[in-house]
């Protein structure tokens, strides 16, 4: 055999068309450009990704089949991830405070829709098992305006949390429809074998339910703080229950979203959740949407559209039934017409249980394309209209926001009155071209709290302590914070200065932080980039979610002696909102600036509205414990970010308050309002961070009080 033959590999269009990778790399390109090109033009990235999808597909470029074994394993992934974000994002606290009043909710809009869906069925000639599958598709609902309300600080309004909370019982009664349904329709059916799927599905989602939360507690208190174990055991509940649910005759979505309502408790907010949601939102939900895009045949798309009564039937169907819905909750909990029409509007959005369920029911052979299109064009219009009705309506609700509540008179932290333990801020260094402002904001501080300083310096220990590279960095730490020390003596503070050798430099940021009952942690500006950054963090986001104190970061473009006008915007009153307030009238009082609050309000607001916002502001302001009294302004404008963005300009420093990111329920990240001006704002930043109690500590601490307890009754 010759050399060059040894060598020979194949040519370029096999290799395009036999190497399962090449598809992979497309898609990765697709939902990579395609989001970002359609949002650059005001559309949803959803849509572009479907029409990437018919492109991509046997009606046009002819480069992927829906059946093809590489799309349609990443479809399946994104589709059990699609239904196990939507479980995961159930705020379950909120549902449990309103309960009683949720499940009446979610039965109207269950049972009002599946009916009407029902009809709509029948009428166009589907069979009853179809129709009634039509039906549930009709019944669930997506939170896609939750961002909207949760601007606008109306979350808390009982109509709105109910909404919430009813999306539980919504979901899980049409996922439950689907799969006696799909079941009926892949074979004989008898009264015999349905009470046997309901009691195998009670008896399934009772062992997920319980069984699933139970070992997710057990296994996250015996691992700690160890994410990437936590992260395989969320992945391995996931597929354990959707594997689990297609072993006793229904859909895998059905124990994908069972998984994440059993697991919602235990990963919380953390840091886990955040890495879970992360490799769905931006790797296989997209897939699953190209996927969905495949299906659509173009001449069989125009002719269902053109054939218009069946989609008119089921979008003017969808929406006066929602609407029925909350009318008839309006009239049993006595909501008035705002409150009644902010539940409609968020409960028209169709995404992600409906387009789920719809293609289970085409791949099973229950729906017809023409269904399957109209669907599609459905969530087009309910995406779109839900949000823009929240948008208009839920402003109205504003007004019952803005009291006067026993919490908010509460002191906020960073508070000054506790004489015997003085005021303790940790400044880590390590840039010496910000360490100056660093220092500066700190001393500033720690010098009008009456408190200390302590310069922090980590250097990262390699496994022998006579390493040359520890002598270079500790030499490196020594002399930054001998300079730390010198400006701190400028500042008239007393700096205990600390040298800290540790295996990373988050860990040590935040034990020397704890060692030294540290109340603020200041610290300069990192940015997140890349993939992996965004995967698995950064030093900043490991400090924001471990430490046991608030956490400033700074983004300084001029000393902070030199600050005169500080803005801090302000969208929600309530105590944990208003935190940023208390740091920066801390520091306008060290400098002698002057801190203006600021609220954006509806630009649809009346005048009188304004005015009463403004002077409720100030009357909560005024029964706070705050060194100085902020200006405070009540802007009417359309667009947030912008209003806020616009109005800094004048100002010398900007401080903001760090919140996590939500992702829809459709599963794709919604950055919050704090991501976008961050990437807005040109001028001098502060993001306060509030200290985020790992989940792992909660359980352990739940498990240590049982076992109090226990040893108490003994």
């Amino acid at each position: 055999m010759s050399f060059l033959h040894v060598l020979a590999v194949e040519p370029a269009s096999e290799v395009l068309t036999k190497e399962p990778i090449v598809p992979f790399v497309i898609l990765l390109i697709v939902i990579l450009v395609v989001p970002i090109i359609f949002e650059r033009l005001r559309l949803p990235g959803l849509v572009g990704l479907l029409l990437a999808g018919v492109l991509l597909g046997p009606n046009v470029l002819n480069l992927f089949q829906t059946e093809q074994p590489t799309i349609r394993l990443l479809s399946n992934i994104g589709l059990v991830y699609l239904m196990f974000v939507a479980g995961l994002e159930v705020d379950m606290e909120q549902f449990r405070q309103t309960r009683n009043k949720s499940l009446g909710f979610g039965t109207f809009t269950f049972l009002v829709p599946l009916i009407v869906g029902t009809l709509v069925g029948r009428i166009f000639g589907f069979g009853w098992n179809a129709s009634i599958l039509i039906g549930s598709l009709f019944a669930s609902h997506t939170l896609l305006a939750y961002p909207i309300i949760s601007r606008l600080g109306v979350i808390n309004n009982e109509a709105v949390t109910v909404t919430i909370g009813a999306t539980i019982f919504t979901d899980i009664g049409a996922l439950l429809v689907l799969a006696v349904c799909v079941a009926i329709h892949a074979g004989e059916f008898t009264a015999l074998s349905l009470i046997t799927l309901l009691g195998s599905l009670f008896l399934y989602s009772a062992a997920v339910l319980i069984g699933f939360d139970w070992a997710g507690k057990e296994f996250f208190r015996r691992s700690g703080d160890e994410e990437g174990k936590q992260f395989l055991f969320v992945l391995l509940a996931v597929f354990l229950a959707a594997v689990g649910a297609q072993l006793i005759g229904v859909e895998k979505i059905v124990g994908a979203f069972l998984a994440g309502l059993a697991v919602n408790d235990v990963v919380g907010e953390g840091p886990v959740k955040e890495k879970v949601v992360f490799v769905g939102s931006v790797l296989f939900i997209p897939i699953f949407f190209v996927d969905l895009g495949l299906l659509i045949n173009i001449p069989a798309f125009v002719a269902s559209i053109s054939n218009i009564w069946l989609t008119l039937a089921i979008v003017i169907g969808l929406i006066s039934s929602k609407f029925i819905a909350a009318f008839l909750a309006k009239l049993m909990y006595r909501y008035n017409w705002l409150e009644t029409l902010t539940m409609w509007s968020l409960s028209v959005p169709q995404v992600g249980a409906t387009l789920a369920a719809t293609l289970v029911g085409y791949r099973a052979g229950l729906l017809n394309e023409g269904m399957l299109n109209s669907v599609i064009v459905l969530m087009l219009v309910t995406a779109t209209l839900g949000p823009l009705l929240t948008s208009r309506v839920a402003v109205g609700l504003m007004t019952s926001t803005v009291s006067v509540t026993p919490d908010a008179a509460k002191p906020l932290y960073l508070d000054t009155t506790d004489t015997e333990k003085p005021l303790t801020v940790v400044v880590p260094v390590y840039n010496p071209d910000t360490e100056q402002y660093l220092i500066e904001m700190a001393a500033l501080i720690a010098r009008q709290a009456q408190g200390r300083l302590v310069p922090l310096a980590i250097a990262t220990g390699p496994a022998h302590m006579d390493a040359p590279q520890l002598e270079s960095a500790m030499a490196k730490a020594d002399a930054l914070l001998d300079k730390a020390t010198a400006l701190s003596h400028d500042l008239g503070v007393t700096a205990e200065s600390v040298l800290r050798i540790d295996d990373a430099i988050a860990l040590g940021i935040t034990r020397a932080s704890r060692e030294q009952n540290a109340n603020l942690i200041v610290m300069g500006w990192g940015k997140r980039t890349g993939f992996r950054a965004r995967l698995f963090g950064n030093v900043i986001d490991s400090v924001l979610w471990a430490s046991h104190c608030p956490v400033a970061v700074t983004r300084l473009l001029e000393s902070p002696t030199k600050i005169q006008r500080i803005l801090v915007p302000v969208q929600n009153f309530t105590p944990e909102a208003l935190r940023p307030l208390r740091f920066a009238l801390l520091l306008a009082t060290a400098i002698g600036a002057q801190v203006t609050l600021l609220n954006v309000c509806d630009r649809r607001i009346k005048p009188s509205s304004i005015a009463w916002n403004k002077s409720n502001i100030e009357l909560l302001l005024s029964k706070l414990a705050l060194p100085q009294a902020p200006v405070v302004e009540v802007v009417p404008h359309e667009n947030v970010a912008q209003a806020i963005t616009t109005a800094a300009k004048n100002y010398d420093l900007v401080v903001l308050r760090s919140i996590q990111r939500r992702t829809s329920a459709g599963g794709l990240a919604i950055s919050d309002l704090t991501s976008q001006l961050v990437a807005q704002l040109s001028g001098s930043i502060v993001l306060l961070g509030e200290p985020q109690k790992s989940n792992a500590a909660v359980i352990r601490e739940q498990f240590l009080q049982r076992s109090n307890r226990t040893k108490l009754e003994r």
